[in-house]
C-alpha cells in the first residue's frame, strides 16, 4: 500500500509539471550509448566553417553545428569575427553560404543561418541537452582539425561553471586541435552539451566549452528546431 502511494505522489507531481516534463524526464534517462552510435547521431549536422576574406581567401576556418531543420547553426564567435564572407561544407559535401545573426564577443558565441537548401529540403540538426552539465560526465569533442576531414575525441567534464577570465566556462579533458573551435559538444546521447571554444593556457589539456545556456540566450526569436 505504502509502495503504490508514493508512485501515486511521483506520477501526481508528473502530471502537474505537464507533458513536456515528463518527456524530458524521459529523455535524460536514457542509457548511454557508445562513443561510435554517439558520433552518427550528431555527425551530420557538424559542418567545416570557412571565413574568406574581401579578395576571396581563406582567412580562417573553423567548426560550425545545425541546431535546426531550416538552417539556424552556431560557431565560435572567433571563427567568424570580421569575416567578409562565410561558407559552410556540409557532411555531404554541398557547399551553403552562412550569414552572422545574434553573437556575444564576451561569450564567443555565435548564430548562424545557413542558406535555404535547394529543393526546399531540409538540414539535419543535433538535438539540445537540457539537464546541466556534471564533474565527471563523458562528453565528445567533434571538428575540423583536418580541413574537410572531421575527428572526435573523447573525454569528460572537469569543471561544469568554472569562471575563467570572469565568464562562466565548461571546461573539458578531451582533446582539442586548431580548426575545432566552434564545433560541437555532445553528450552519450549524442545531444548538444556546448560549443568548443579554446583552451585554457595555465592548465595543459584542459580545454573551454561554450555552456548551453550562454548558447541558448543568442537562439533566434521563434527558434524551434524541426520545421
Amino acid at each position: 500500500m505504502k509502495k503504490r502511494w508514493i508512485a501515486a505522489l511521483a506520477l501526481g507531481a508528473m502530471l502537474a509539471a505537464g507533458p513536456y516534463a515528463a518527456s524530458s524526464i524521459q529523455a535524460e534517462q536514457q542509457a548511454p550509448l557508445a562513443a561510435d552510435e554517439s558520433y552518427r547521431l550528431a555527425s551530420d549536422a557538424v559542418f567545416y566553417l570557412r571565413a574568406l576574406s574581401a579578395d576571396g581567401t581563406v582567412s580562417a576556418t573553423g567548426t560550425g553545428v545545425l541546431l535546426s531543420s531550416g538552417g539556424a547553426a552556431a560557431t565560435a564567435y572567433h571563427v567568424v569575427k570580421g569575416a567578409a564572407r562565410l561558407e559552410a561544407v556540409l557532411a555531404d559535401g554541398t557547399v551553403a553560404s552562412v550569414k552572422v545573426g545574434r553573437y556575444d564577443e564576451r561569450t564567443d558565441a555565435a548564430m548562424l543561418e545557413l542558406s535555404a537548401r535547394k529543393g526546399g529540403g531540409k538540414y539535419p540538426y543535433v538535438t539540445l541537452r537540457s539537464a546541466k552539465l556534471e564533474h565527471g560526465d563523458a562528453v565528445y569533442a567533434i571538428g575540423f582539425p583536418l580541413k574537410n576531414t572531421p575527428i572526435v575525441t573523447q573525454g569528460i567534464v572537469s569543471s561544469p561553471d568554472a569562471v575563467v577570465n570572469g565568464r562562466s566556462r565548461v571546461l573539458i579533458d578531451a582533446a582539442i586541435a586548431s580548426g575545432m573551435s566552434g564545433g560541437p559538444l555532445i553528450d552519450e546521447q549524442g545531444r548538444l552539451t556546448g560549443i568548443i571554444s579554446g583552451s585554457l593556457r595555465t592548465m595543459e589539456g584542459i580545454h573551454l566549452a561554450v555552456g548551453m545556456a550562454d548558447l541558448t540566450a543568442l537562439l533566434p526569436d521563434g527558434f524551434r528546431q524541426a520545421d
